[in-house]
């Protein structure tokens, strides 16, 4: 990975590359929030329900296209692969993460489909 992304941004993109759920789900503040896609995901157990599935099961891998840091997020374009239905999607499938921390934990984690964006979040934390 040749773009800068903050630690925290850094360690979602790896564990999900390395296909480390227990990374992955060590990221997460205890009462995070996951939307995929307008589909929300509240808490540890309802989280690692989605990423069993939708993350690990899929053996999704991104490839970073962009990062940067907005409005106390970081913010990661990505370019997404995986076993996952394609149906209905671009090609190729380009995701935009919106990583909002809380110290050393994700508290809000937003996935959207590149140009399909919600409006930015008040900032919780350092990244």
């Amino acid at each position: 990975m040749t773009t800068l992304l903050p630690p925290l941004a850094e360690s979602y993109v790896r564990a999900t590359n390395d296909h480390d759920a227990a990374a992955f789900m060590g990221l997460f503040a205890e009462d995070a929030t996951v939307d995929d896609g307008g589909r929300k995901f509240q808490g540890l157990d309802a989280i690692r329900e989605w990423s069993d599935r939708e993350i690990f099961g899929a053996q999704v891998t991104l490839e970073v296209l962009d990062a940067q840091v907005r409005d106390g997020e970081a913010v990661i374009t990505t370019k997404v692969d995986g076993n996952f239905d394609r149906t209905g999607l671009p090609d190729p499938v380009v995701i935009v993460h919106r990583v909002k921390a809380d110290g050393d934990k994700m508290v809000a984690l937003t996935c959207r489909l590149a140009g399909d964006q919600p409006p930015a979040q008040p900032a919780a934390g350092a990244l």
